[in-house]
C-alpha cells in the first residue's frame, strides 16, 4: 500500500493569515515537519506583533504584516501594519493561503487572496459566512480554489472526493455538545466564565470555545457547508457525538453513509487543505476504535441549543442576515468573556440584532461591511446592564 506521499514533491509556498493563534501555531508545527514539502513565505497577525516577528524570523519569511498592533508594542522592522498591509501579504505570489485570522477581520485579506486567484484553505468560517455569496462569485471569477480547514467541513471534503453531487443525501455535522450537553438551561444564568470555557475535547481559542458551547458554531458552520459543498440548506443535518471522533458523515441516496473518523487533532485537516488533498504521513495517530466506544449520537435540543436554529434561519434568508448574525455574536461573545454579559443572554443579542436589521439581498462588499458595521454598534448599544459573577 502506498500513501500518496512523494519526498520529490516542489515545496508548496504558504502564506498563513492568523500566523500567532492557535490554527497557526499549528499550521506553523505542520510546516516545521515537512520543510521539504512547504516553505512559510508570508504571514499575518492580528495584534501581536512581537509573536509574529518570532514567526518570521523561526521560517525566514519574507513578507509579514499585523492588522491592529497592540498600542505600546515596537513593530519590528520589516513588518507592515494595518488591512491593507495584510492584504498585500494574502495576494503575494504562493500555492496556499492559509486564513486563520478569526472572525470577520478575515473577509478582506481573503478576498485578496482570492482576487490574486490563489487557492484558499480556510480555517475561518466568518468568511464565507459574512460574504459566501460574494466570495463564491468572486472566486468563480478567476478560478481561485476554497478548501476547508475545519475539522467537520475537512471531514465532509473527505468523505465527498470521488462522489458525485446528485447522489449526495444529505451531509450532517457533528458536534460535541460543549460543556453543557447535559445541564438544565435553567441554571443558564449562572454559568460562569470559566466553566463556558472548559471544553471537553477540544482545545481552541476562547471565542471559538464560548461558540461550541452555546453551539453557535454549528450554526456558522451549517452556512459554511451550504457554500462549501454547495448544498441546500434542507439537506444539512447536525447531531451531538460528545466524543469527538467522528467529525462529521455523509449520507448517500441508496443508504449508504460515509464518515470520517479521528483523534480532535486540528493538525490533520490543517495538512490535508495545505498539501491539496494529498495527505502526509504520521500527522496523528490512528484513532483506536476499540477504546473509543461506544460512539453515541444524539439529536441537537432546540431548547437548549436556540443558536442552531438561528443561524439555520440566518442562512435561509441569505443576504445581508448572516453577517448581521456574525457581528452580533462576535459582540456577545467578547461581552461575555469581558464579564459584561450573561451566558444565557449571547443568543437573545444576537436575535434581538438580526430582527432589528433591514433586509438587503445579493450583497456588494460595501453592503456586507455596512451589515457587519451596524450589528456591532446595535449589539453593543443593547448589552445587558448587568455584570457577569467574577
Amino acid at each position: 500500500m502506498t500513501t500518496g506521499f512523494t519526498a520529490a514533491a516542489p515545496r508548496r509556498r504558504v502564506v498563513l493569515l492568523g500566523a500567532t493563534g492557535s490554527i497557526g501555531r499549528q499550521c506553523c508545527d505542520v510546516i516545521a515537519r515537512f520543510p521539504d514539502r512547504f516553505e512559510l513565505v508570508g504571514a499575518v497577525a492580528g495584534s501581536d506583533a512581537g509573536a509574529l516577528a518570532e514567526v518570521v524570523n523561526r521560517f525566514g519569511v519574507r513578507r509579514a504584516a499585523v492588522v491592529s498592533p497592540r498600542p505600546g508594542q515596537r513593530r519590528p522592522d520589516g513588518i507592515g501594519a494595518g488591512i491593507e498591509a495584510a492584504c498585500e501579504v494574502a495576494a503575494m505570489e504562493s500555492d496556499v493561503v492559509c486564513v486563520a485570522i478569526p472572525g470577520a477581520a478575515a473577509l478582506r485579506p481573503t478576498l485578496a487572496a482570492i482576487e490574486a486567484g490563489r487557492t484558499i484553505a480556510t480555517a475561518t468560517k466568518e468568511v464565507l459566512v459574512m460574504a459566501g455569496e460574494l466570495v463564491k462569485r468572486r472566486a468563480a471569477a478567476v478560478g481561485a480554489g476554497i478548501l476547508p480547514v475545519d475539522s467537520e467541513h475537512s471531514a465532509l471534503w473527505q468523505c465527498l472526493r470521488g462522489e458525485r453531487a446528485e447522489s449526495v443525501a444529505r451531509i450532517v455535522l457533528t458536534a460535541s455538545g460543549g460543556p453543557f450537553r447535559e445541564r438544565d438551561p435553567a441554571t443558564f444564568a449562572t454559568i460562569t466564565l470559566e466553566e463556558a470555557l472548559r471544553h471537553p475535547t477540544w482545545n481552541m481559542g476562547p471565542k471559538v470555545t464560548i461558540d461550541s458551547a452555546t453551539m453557535m458554531n454549528k450554526g456558522l458552520e451549517i452556512i459554511e457547508a451550504h457554500f462549501l459543498f454547495d448544498v441546500p440548506y434542507a439537506s444539512i443535518g447536525v447531531v451531538i457525538h460528545p466524543r469527538s471522533i467522528v467529525h462529521s458523515f455523509v449520507e448517500f441516496i441508496d443508504g449508504a453513509t460515509i464518515a470520517q473518523l479521528g483523534i480532535p487533532d486540528m493538525r490533520v485537516p490543517i495538512a490535508l487543505a495545505i498539501a491539496d488533498g494529498e495527505r502526509l504521513p504520521g500527522i496523528a495517530a490512528p484513532v483506536q476504535l476499540t477504546a473509543s466506544s461506544p460512539l453515541e449520537f444524539f439529536e441537537v435540543d432546540p431548547a437548549r441549543f436556540p443558536a442552531v436554529g438561528l443561524a439555520r434561519a440566518a442562512g435561509e434568508t441569505g443576504g445581508i442576515a448572516p453577517a448581521v448574525l456574525n457581528a452580533a455574536n462576535e459582540v456577545a461573545v467578547a461581552a461575555f468573556l469581558d464579564r459584561r454579559l450573561g451566558y444565557d443572554a449571547i443568543v437573545p443579542l444576537v436575535a434581538e440584532t438580526l430582527a432589528a436589521a433591514a433586509l438587503v439581498r445579493q450583497p456588494s462588499l460595501n453592503d456586507i461591511l455596512d451589515a457587519d458595521a451596524f450589528a456591532r454598534q446595535f449589539a453593543a448599544r443593547h448589552l445587558e446592564p448587568g455584570v457577569m459573577q467574577a
